[in-house]
């Protein structure tokens, strides 16, 4: 309520301050070649509410209405109306400021007040000086609501984009553990002495999901270092049956990348990878460097139909994901070629 009396006494303030220079304005122009001072006191002051009314009306209702609405036909000719209007008030002004302030005396009045064209000049300076200050602060407030309206909608954007990753970081993690699980519980059943070993390396998996996958990024070798982990579960599972080869070239240990990004590419190979010749075959091979990274990911695979061609529930969503996290600054290719499966992805680092 405050701030309301507040802006509401500063714009009576502003306008009251343009008017009395409004009145020395005119004061000052009606004064050349003349020295009677109380007709061009009143006859100023006679006119300046008759610049008031042509201002307004200009500046407050023709302006936003029918100027700034492009509606410039219908602007053109109530324009027109008001100068035909403001013209004849002006004449009206001038024939009364000779009866009842110089009593006829017509050579006493100042030059300047006996050109009607001089009278209107100087009214419609102001009225242009007032309707171009009205229609740049309008302008700034509608780059301000735009602004204003552009930002809420990238913080809504924003979230609804954290919204959708944390939701298919939700679908990554129970089918990433489901299939953990299946591993410690087969050992289990067999009593096996490498159980404990077992789940020793999924409590560090279970660290790396629940809480470091929370970070916006992780360092590549944290993510390496966890697929090893992984990769050393499914080695016991497999015994003699798997062939894991990881080829890793990079020369930046501190490169960043988006936590549990190549965890579901490892698992998807496992779960439709099939063995052939009494070995599955995992080949996985990473080159970066400060601008790109290229992963790729290969696992020999029964030959199936097209529409059988193993997805698997991670693809679709790490595909999501990049989509949110890089734009168009990826490529994921996934092939099938002389029963090996591969998928190979391309990011720009730091576009």
């Amino acid at each position: 309520m405050d701030l309301l009396k507040f802006n509401q006494t500063r714009i009576f303030a502003s306008h009251t301050l343009l008017w009395v220079g409004v009145w020395f304005f005119f004061v000052y122009f009606f004064s050349y070649n003349s020295t009677n001072s109380l007709y061009i006191t009143w006859f100023s002051s006679i006119l300046l509410p008759l610049t008031m009314l042509t201002t307004y009306t200009t500046a407050y209702y023709l302006v936003p209405k029918y100027l700034l609405q492009q509606r410039y036909l219908l602007f053109s000719l109530y324009a027109i109306y008001v100068l035909i209007f403001t013209a004849f008030l002006a004449t009206v002004t001038m024939i009364g400021s000779f009866i009842f302030l110089s009593n006829l005396r017509v050579a006493e009045t100042p030059p300047m007040s006996r050109n009607l064209i001089f009278i209107m000049i100087l009214i419609y300076l102001v009225v242009g000086l007032v309707s171009f200050v009205h229609i740049l602060k309008h302008n700034f407030n509608m780059l301000t609501q735009n602004k204003a309206l552009e930002n809420k909608i990238l913080d809504t954007q924003l979230h609804i984009k954290q919204q959708e990753l944390h939701y298919l970081k939700k679908q990554i993690h129970p089918h990433f553990l489901f299939n953990t699980l299946n591993t410690i519980y087969g050992f289990a059943l067999r009593q096996s002495q490498q159980t404990p070993d077992i789940i020793l390396k999924l409590s560090n998996l279970l660290d790396y999901i629940l809480y470091q996958v929370q970070e916006k990024e992780v360092s590549l070798e944290d993510e390496l270092k966890h697929i090893e982990e992984y990769l050393s579960l499914e080695e016991i599972r497999f015994q003699d049956t798997l062939e894991v080869s990881v080829t890793k070239q990079y020369n930046n240990p501190s490169i960043t990348i988006p936590p549990m990004l190549f965890l579901p590419f490892v698992e998807n190979a496992f779960k439709h990878g099939a063995i052939l010749d009494g070995k599955l075959r995992i080949l996985i091979d990473l080159k970066a460097d400060d601008h790109e990274l290229n992963f790729k990911i290969k696992n020999t695979f029964l030959n199936a139909l097209p529409s059988e061609t193993p997805q698997g529930i991670g693809l679709p969503n790490i595909q999501k994901r990049l989509d949110l996290l890089f734009g168009k600054n990826y490529t994921l290719e996934v092939d099938t070629q002389d029963s090996w499966y591969s998928v190979e992805l391309n990011l720009k680092l730091n576009a």
